[in-house]
């Protein structure tokens, strides 16, 4: 019998729990000591054993498994690995794709980005835990330095990605596939599994790298294929091209539950803001309130956001409440007018005849840089918004006066314009306007029941006024909030 040292035994039990959980039908990948199984397509020095685990840390190049089990040709299969990303990474896991060098041109990647900053020509969008330009997720749903499983099923034309236990992607392919112009190879098909070092400042490990191959005629669960029209193209096309392509103006009420929610969005490829209407009148009125909300909705795969309800909203919230939600966002639609009346312009009613439109507009304009000037916001919601009354007027009342006087508030305050689905405000002509001046632009739904749509308008809009993905609104990190900088 051949002595074993100190330090084998020590490396031995710093890849136990590898062993420990290949059990049932479960097969490591990874050995926990050698890159046996794996071959590099590119920069072979890209990728080390460190104490049980695979360093991704080098120049670009990916690591394929070409190892013996099922001789790296899965069709159907579970894969669980747990990774942690330094500050800045940017890698992924793929499956369904082939020893290559380059990019890998065919299968699917699960995105691995907490911080990657990018830089000036490219910032990447796509957040851990995305199936890449397929089902993108665009907030960080864990952190750098600590260790997340991402969890990978497939099943027939279904794929579905978990991190930490959080069902994120759930993609079933249509019949026939349809895929990006740049990405024809995003189909599910069968291959083998790959790990990615993006670059040299991109520095990932990977551990518990285990498959649970599944039989090849296992069915697809879901019989609902999706229906590919128009809409579904430019979705895509959209998630692709890296555009955050988020609803940022969800709201859970009319029956609409967090659960369906999440369902719609795994559904249709469109990640949520969820906002909580937070002023006088409604069941948030102070920070207490608020910060209970907040709790309730910690670990949702969900943007957290706050609505400030009339003008009143921002003396009840304090900074710091206000800058733990993800954004900020109100609306000129609740103001006092200037005969002391309080209005709120959806309810036919409160406006009643208007009499002057003129004066009427000169006064809504007056009260819509007010909001822009002094209120901490982020995104200003239902733009241009006008009562029913006068709304058939829209294009004469809507000047390009009045629409550069609006513009050039929420430029000089670095707030969002919103691009509203439900309203279909506002028009092409202020679009136009505000992306020459360099506003950034969110879409949004506002829905007042369990219907949120697909951003129709907001995509409508994107091809018509030219929009790329730079024009779109990105939630801001800590310490750069509105309420943090006035």
């Amino acid at each position: 019998m051949v002595p074993i040292s100190r330090r084998d035994l020590l490396a031995s039990l710093l890849v136990l729990p590898t062993v420990l959980r290949a059990d049932n039908d479960w097969v490591p990948l990874f050995d926990g000591h050698t890159l046996n199984g794996w071959t590099a397509g590119e920069s072979k020095n890209s990728f080390r054993v460190r104490e049980g685990q695979i360093a991704a840390d080098g120049p670009r190049s990916h690591l394929f498994y070409t190892g013996k089990v099922r001789n790296a040709d899965f069709k159907n299969f579970e894969l669980k690995a747990d990774v942690l990303a330094r500050p800045g990474a940017n890698s992924g896991i793929y499956f369904h794709t082939k020893l290559q060098s380059g990019w890998p041109e065919k299968g699917f990647e699960v995105q691995i980005n907490n911080t990657q900053p990018g830089d000036a020509n490219y910032r990447e969008r796509k957040k851990t835990g995305s199936l890449y330009g397929v089902r993108n997720v665009y907030k960080a749903l864990v952190n750098d330095n600590e260790w997340f499983e991402l969890h990978v099923l497939v099943r027939g034309k279904q794929a579905q990605v978990w991190l930490n236990g959080v069902l994120l992607v759930d993609y079933v392919e249509p019949d026939p596939p349809v895929t990006a112009s740049d990405a024809p190879g995003r189909v599910l098909d069968r291959g083998t599994f790959a790990l990615q070092c993006h670059d040299p400042n991109s520095k990932v490990l990977f551990r518990n790298i285990l498959v649970r191959p599944l039989p090849d005629d296992l069915p697809t669960p879901s019989a609902e294929r999706p229906v590919v029209d128009d809409v579904y193209r430019e979705l895509l096309r959209l998630s692709a091209g890296n555009f955050p392509v988020v609803d940022y103006h969800v709201h859970l009420k009319g029956g609409l539950t967090l659960e369906d929610a999440l369902r719609e969005s795994r559904r249709l490829g469109i990640q949520y803001g969820v906002a909580v209407n937070c002023g006088l009148g409604f069941t948030v009125t102070n920070d207490a309130a608020a910060e209970e909300y907040l709790r309730n909705m910690k670990g949702q795969p969900v943007f957290v956001a706050m609505q400030g309800e009339g003008r009143e909203w921002v003396k009840l919230f304090s900074k710091e409440t206000i800058a733990k939600f993800d954004y900020a966002f109100t609306d000129a639609m609740t103001f006092t007018d200037d005969n002391g009346k309080r209005l709120r312009l959806w309810i036919e009613d409160e406006v009643g005849e208007i009499k002057d439109q003129q004066r009427f507009m000169d006064m809504c304009v007056d009260r819509i840089l007010g909001v822009l000037n002094h209120e901490p916001i982020d995104i200003y919601v239902n733009p241009t918004f006008l009562p029913k009354v006068i709304a058939p007027e829209y294009d004469r009342l809507w000047t390009p006066e009045r629409i550069a006087r609006v513009i050039d508030a929420a430029k000089r305050n670095d707030v969002a314009v919103e691009i509203n689905n439900t309203y279909r405000i506002p028009s092409a002509a202020f679009i136009k306007a505000a992306k020459q001046a360099g506003i950034k632009f969110s879409f949004g739904t506002n829905n007042t029941d369990r219907k949120l749509g697909r951003i129709e308008y907001c995509l409508e809009m994107v091809k018509q006024c030219g929009l790329t993905w730079q024009d779109i609104f990105v939630p801001r990190p800590e310490g750069e909030k509105p309420v943090q900088r006035r």
